[in-house]
């Protein structure tokens, strides 16, 4: 009999006098939890097999169900958690990398929380923004370094290709494959009617969603995967992946298994076959060779459309960022260490990369102290989580941010970490149809609607509080800020006072 090292991580617990053996708790999982004793009309629970997806507890209709942590452990040893030992287990057993999904689940700081936005009192009084005017919108893009005028003096009103925003957020890179159809539709249709983007991630854009491309970004990555004319031509602005928060200097894989015929036909590779991108891009090892992709993408698009570069934050991140402002992108994009994923090597997403909130005031700084801050604008990405936490954003120097597991989460995750394996029961990190079928468009849409709008009401009060009616006023005012609980390092990176200062 072969030993089991692993005891699961949490236990169904059903309450017997409240279930009434409906068995729609077996029906939804794909995982095969639930199943059925008919002679004893009694439904069991394997718990090795749930991932704490909370679907079953959510549809029970009689509140049955919970999913509890498990109460079994290992002998108390600080070196030696539990994550630890049966992480040797696995790696035992298989061989193999350890995969993880979503963002780094460890207790790192979080420095959004560790700082706190200034508020107006008297000599500078608050605004309030249900009787005067707030001004959300955003333009990413590089700024005209000189106003330029015509023999007669008037001002010649030229300006580089621009992205408007009704406010500073927007939805960040998810591939189609690594995400549903209808999850697309959702952030599509939502970006249409906020008047913001989407990102395609660096899966192509299915053909369907061609008529949603004035709200739409494309992504090239190292694979080039559905990048062909009309992919480029469709969209609103084409971003470069360099990098991935999750992943720094790690390529993308999405499993074979994900490549149906439509994935297929969207990315242009074969049924069945994994989709490899490297972890470089084999013509870039240079800011000058950079440069190079920049402006074939440019002169592709007949200069329309502006290029977005995103990289991870990692610890040169200031220099790397100083270096893309000057290649001729208009956009830096940073993703931060706790950004989402479908899937990393664990050691990567836990080990590799630093807090977008440090990356993001090392950027502003360098690029404002090499005067070059307005060729470029700066996107924030990586665990943005409210609405707080984009003002903060803002204030250390972003333009806008990207949102990805926020938006999934208005969508109905439930953060069980396992999109890698393809079962999702919510129909966002799956491409089995019947599971798909389980997020509606029309439903989703309106919760990411929802979402955004609650946030720009929120983003509005908080820059009344502060006297400020335009987010420009409030883009890298670091005097709006203060921290608790820093050291002098860290303010000092951060570029904010200690809270009382």
């Amino acid at each position: 009999m072969a030993v089991n090292y692993i005891y699961p991580d949490c236990e169904v617990v059903r309450n017997y006098d409240r279930c009434i053996s409906c068995r729609a708790c077996e029906r939804q999982c794909a995982n095969e939890v639930h199943s059925y004793i008919e002679e004893e009309n009694k439904v069991v629970s394997n718990d090795a097999e749930c991932v704490d997806c909370h679907r079953c507890v959510s549809i029970c209709p009689t509140r049955a169900l919970k999913i509890v942590p498990t109460d079994h452990n290992f002998k108390a040893n600080a070196s030696w958690s539990k994550t630890n030992i049966y992480e040797v287990y696995k790696q035992a057993e298989s061989g193999g990398v350890l995969l993880s999904s979503m963002g780094n689940p460890n207790a790192f700081p979080i420095y959004w929380d560790k700082i706190l936005l200034n508020a107006s009192q008297v000599t500078n009084p608050s605004i309030d923004p249900l009787r005067e005017p707030m001004e959300t919108r955003v333009y990413l893009g590089a700024k005209n370094q000189e106003v330029k005028r015509d023999a007669d003096g008037r001002v010649i009103p030229e300006m580089t290709p621009q992205l408007k925003l009704s406010m500073p957020v927007m939805f960040s890179a998810m591939s189609y494959g690594s995400i549903s159809y209808n999850a697309h539709e959702s952030l599509a249709r939502a970006s249409q009617e906020l008047g913001i983007f989407y990102n395609t991630g660096e899966g192509g854009l299915h053909e369907d969603f061609y008529q949603y491309g004035a709200n739409t970004i494309v992504q090239v990555a190292s694979g080039r995967f559905g990048v062909h004319r009309g992919y480029l031509d469709a969209a609103a602005a084409v971003e470069i992946k360099m990098g991935q928060g999750a992943k720094p200097g790690i390529g993308g894989h999405l499993p074979g298994a994900k490549i149906g015929e439509d994935v297929s036909r969207t990315r242009m590779i074969p049924v069945g076959s994994d989709a490899i991108s490297p972890a470089p891009h084999h013509d870039i090892y240079s800011i000058e060779d950079l440069r190079q992709l920049v402006f074939s993408l440019k002169e592709a698009t007949a200069y329309t459309k502006p290029v977005i570069v995103k990289i991870a934050a990692v610890h040169n991140v200031a220099a790397i960022a100083s270096g893309i402002a000057r290649s001729g992108a208009d956009i830096i994009s940073i993703d931060g260490f706790r950004g989402g994923t479908g899937a990393a090597p664990t050691r990567i997403r836990d080990n590799v990369g630093i807090p977008i909130e440090m990356a993001l005031a090392a950027v502003d700084t360098r690029l404002r102290e090499e005067g070059i801050r307005d060729r470029v604008s700066v996107l924030a990405a990586g665990s943005i989580r409210n609405s707080a936490d984009v003002v903060k954003a803002i204030a250390l120097g972003a333009d806008a941010v990207y949102i990805g597991t926020a938006a999934l989460l208005a969508l109905g995750c439930h953060l069980c970490r396992t999109c890698n394996v393809g079962k999702c029961n919510w129909g966002i990190a799956t491409q089995v149809p019947e599971l798909v079928r389980r997020l509606n468009p029309d439903v989703g849409y309106k919760r990411l609607v929802n979402l955004m709008t609650a946030w720009n009401h929120e983003i509005e009060e908080m820059m009344g509080g502060m006297g400020i009616n335009s987010i420009e006023s409030l883009k890298g005012n670091r005097l709006m800020l203060r921290g608790v609980g820093l050291n002098e390092k860290e303010l000092s990176i951060l570029g904010i006072k200690h809270a009382g200062e």
